[in-house]
Formats: C-alpha cells, sequence, structure tokens
C-alpha cells in the first residue's frame, strides 16, 4: 500500500517540533496547520529514521474510536 492510498482525511503533514526520548518509547509532538499531533513510537524507530525537530513527516491517523463529553 502507498501513502496515496490512504484516505487524505487520516493525514497530516507537518514538521516535528519536539522529541521527548524514553529508554524504549518516545513521544513526537508534530506541528501541523491543524494542530499539534503527538506520536509514542519507539526510541529505536526515531534513531533508525533519523527523526528530528524541523523534519517534516506526514502523520498517518488510524482511529477505530473517537469519544466525546460535553463541556
Amino acid at each position: 500500500m502507498t501513502i496515496k492510498a490512504i484516505n487524505v482525511r487520516n493525514q497530516f503533514r507537518g514538521k516535528i517540533k519536539e522529541i521527548i526520548e524514553g529508554p524504549v518509547v518516545s513521544e513526537v509532538d508534530v506541528e501541523t496547520p491543524y494542530g499539534i499531533v503527538t506520536s509514542v513510537i519507539t526510541t529505536r524507530s526515531i534513531r533508525e529514521h533519523g527523526l528530528k525537530e524541523g523534519v517534516e513527516v506526514l502523520a498517518l491517523v488510524k482511529a477505530t474510536e473517537v469519544s466525546l463529553a460535553k463541556v
């Protein structure tokens, strides 16, 4: 499957704003035109893919449920 085959509504282009690195998993904040998207991925993947602040990425969102609460 190519990136083009994925529903465009589930893709957010942006740049890595911050990486909070942990020993096993890390948080990656991606700044998009719609706000910040945060991903939790393995620290190994960050190193293998050369991810760092300022790198342009495509955040692919897979969600089976979104809950809402009235405020």
